[in-house]
């Protein structure tokens, strides 16, 4: 079932790349863009249990080794984003890190950062990673906690090609809680 999308009320700036001027998806021809080295960064943060999260950082989950299953789920993600966004381009990554840090008695932050040399970003590689690897903690927490959540997760910042640098913008929240 296709729907047709009325693209005349948009602004060139603001139109939406994987869509053509009729409305019908397609996927980003970047054949001519340049070849540069382009980095992102993204995160994700998952509140649960005090003790769920003192189990996950002190190796005493049932499933195993959580922080270290979350890191590989997260790098495996990145490389693999290409194969489940069905309009992503498939990337050669150069490198891909994910770490996870606690920043409340309750909450850990999953940042993962990824680099490329390509025609286009990494950001979704990089959003794909925190995800997966937050997701990864809820899994091997979740019988210790079955109320855990995962959010916010966003592009932190990036850098390389035609947009050069992007950084996120705190909300008002953010800068009045001090959260990053």
């Amino acid at each position: 079932m296709q729907r047709e999308i009325d693209m005349s009320a948009q602004r060139p700036a603001a139109r939406l790349t994987h869509l053509d001027r009729s409305g019908q998806v397609r996927m980003v021809d970047v054949s001519t863009k340049k070849v540069t080295r382009r980095t992102a960064v993204a995160s994700a943060e998952i509140t649960m249990k005090p003790e769920a999260l003192r189990m996950l950082i002190g190796g005493g989950l049932k499933k195993g080794e959580g922080i270290v299953t979350a890191k590989i789920a997260g790098i495996q993600a990145a490389k693999l984003t290409g194969q489940l966004i069905p309009l992503c381009h498939p990337l050669a990554l150069e490198w891909v890190d994910v770490s996870c840090n606690t920043i409340a008695r309750n909450r850990l932050r999953v940042v993962a950062t990824v680099r490329t040399t390509s025609r286009t970003g990494a950001e979704i590689e990089a959003v794909m990673a925190a995800t997966i690897a937050a997701i990864t903690v809820y899994d091997m927490c979740k019988s210790v906690d079955k109320q855990i959540v995962i959010g916010p997760i966003q592009l932190e910042r990036k850098k390389g090609g035609q947009s050069r640098v992007y950084r996120r913008v705190k909300t008002d929240v953010e800068s009045s809680t001090g959260d990053t």
